[in-house]
């Protein structure tokens, strides 16, 4: 997740010692068959708290029939060139019952950097749904019930909590603040990922990446390293509403570029307001967006009737009142969160979603987001319950669902705007003819735009065999899963994307 400017609604370890990763993997004793609990040493410190592993047995209905699968609530555990424990992965993983051993495996996170995979677990993949009813409201009203779209129909998950979320830690606490850069944080999961491989023998099967917000940026980062560290290769990445390139997403908020990049979402969630959605009226939006309101901002500011005409464009693609827009000189997203309703505040993580305002006083809107604050917070305590009654691990530790002290102490190195996982894109698209990746987007999402990926995309080279980069977009917004029609439809085009079509 990015939460309110950090990045959602997804971490990892790093190095103590230069050579500690390539030796985890190959100094860490095999664990048991998957159906066996793991047996844990003594723990020290925090790492105390957790049990051993628990291995459930379950079976849910799915439109293909009944799905029987076996359940693991774990930890990976990671050591020092001491031989001593050094932090522990809390993961969760379904494998069907009577697969072949090269099913497809789906390693997913979420990001942040700083959330736990809750959101994810629970909101989209898992065989367990929290439902917070028809209109995705209602967080008190949560209820968690059997998801007929898991993607357990068509992959088997192991679903993991980066180190500082959940409930992976380590030994030491302030050793977690040398784990928190995207470097160490895409070394760390490419070895849970060796780990949970050599582990359950998992060599055959097909490796996926899933990831959400940062989480994504953290699957193509993780992809590279995996080759690179562990000698493993992915078969593809799923992202979704991912931040690919920081000068994009946290850039200069004078941008014109990232000013009609922005556009197109806030014209969806302008529709969805008045009811009248369609992709013929976003796409004329779309096209505004790339010319005329581009080239507008970009250029001298206008005045007299010129102005007027230009801002009633984006009065119409909008709905934000005209001198509103004068005031911004039409650079218009802040605004929206906070005017275009007088009585109401808009969510950055989905602009179609506004509560009545607690701050109506205020002329800023940065505060509580409606959905990330308002709403999705109840994924941590449902999870925690889910994991303790029905999974079988129990334990007094605070699950994180998310934890601000990874998201202060996050060292971007060099700076968020400096950022990006284009370049490790573009290489495993060159590399790997076989490699294909599959991004996805809600219309009206103000943290990850949709038309940000679609300006990178359209700006790589063509890659052959072509087609293995695919953009989907859907209604909703950052945490798209949120709608139900929205999450129902992105899990059968991942089924496809699986399959390969």
């Amino acid at each position: 997740m990015i939460a309110s400017r950090l990045l959602c609604p997804a971490l990892a370890l790093a190095m103590v010692f230069a050579g500690a990763f390539a030796a985890l993997a190959d100094d860490t004793p095999a664990a048991p068959a998957a159906d066996k609990p793991a047996q844990h040493q003594p723990a020290k410190g925090l790492l105390r708290l957790l049990p051993q592993d628990s291995v459930t047995e379950h079976a849910i209905d799915t439109a293909q029939g009944k799905l029987a699968y076996a359940a693991t609530a774990g930890t990976l555990r990671f050591f020092d060139q001491s031989g001593d424990e050094s932090a522990a992965v809390f993961y969760t993983a379904y494998v069907a019952k009577g697969a072949s051993p090269s099913r497809p495996l789906t390693f997913v996170f979420n990001g942040g950097p700083g959330a736990a995979s809750a959101y994810l677990h629970l909101g989209l993949v898992g065989p367990r749904i929290l439902d917070f009813g028809p209109e995705a409201r209602n967080a008190a009203n949560a209820r968690l019930r059997d998801n007929p779209d898991t993607w357990l129909r068509f992959t088997d998950l192991v679903i993991v909590d980066p180190i500082g979320t959940g409930w992976s830690r380590t030994a030491k606490a302030d050793d977690g603040k040398n784990f928190w850069n995207p470097d160490s944080d895409a070394s760390a999961m490419a070895k849970a990922i060796a780990l949970y491989v050599n582990h359950n023998n998992r060599f055959d099967s097909p490796k996926y990446l899933f990831g959400e917000s940062y989480g994504g940026f953290r699957a193509a980062r993780t992809a590279r390293v995996m080759q690179r560290e562990q000698g493993i290769s992915a078969t593809g990445i799923v992202m979704l509403s991912p931040l690919i390139e920081g000068w994009l997403t946290f850039g200069d908020d004078s941008s014109a570029l990232r000013a009609a990049l922005q556009l197109p979402s806030l014209a969806a969630a302008e529709l969805e307001r008045k009811k009248a959605f369609s992709p013929a009226a976003l796409a004329a939006a779309e096209k505004f967006a790339m010319t005329d309101y581009l080239t507008t901002l970009a250029g001298p500011p206008l005045h007299g009737d010129a102005a007027r005409a230009f801002y009633e464009r984006v009065a119409q693609a909008t709905g934000l009142p005209l001198d509103v827009i004068g005031q911004q000189r039409g650079f218009v997203t802040d605004a929206f969160i906070k005017t275009l309703r007088s009585d109401k505040i808009v969510s950055r993580y989905d602009a179609d979603f506004a509560v009545d305002d607690p701050f109506p006083e205020r002329r800023s809107g940065h505060g509580p987001d409606p959905i990330l604050d308002g709403v999705t917070r109840a994924y941590g305590g449902a999870f925690a319950a889910y994991a303790r009654n029905e999974l079988g691990f129990k334990t007094e530790m605070t699950y994180q669902l998310l934890a601000n002290d990874v998201t202060r102490q996050w060292d971007w190195k060099g700076g968020r705007i400096q950022a990006g996982v284009e370049d490790d894109l573009r290489v495993l698209l060159s590399f790997d003819p076989s490699f294909h990746v599959m991004i996805a987007h809600g219309y009206s999402d103000l943290v990850t735009p949709y038309a940000m990926t679609r300006y990178v995309l359209d700006h790589m080279p063509a890659f052959s065999p072509p087609g293995r980069a695919s953009l989907k977009l859907y209604r909703g917004g950052h945490m798209l899963y949120l709608d139900p029609a929205s999450r129902k439809a992105f899990s059968a085009d991942a089924a496809a994307f699986y399959r390969g079509e």
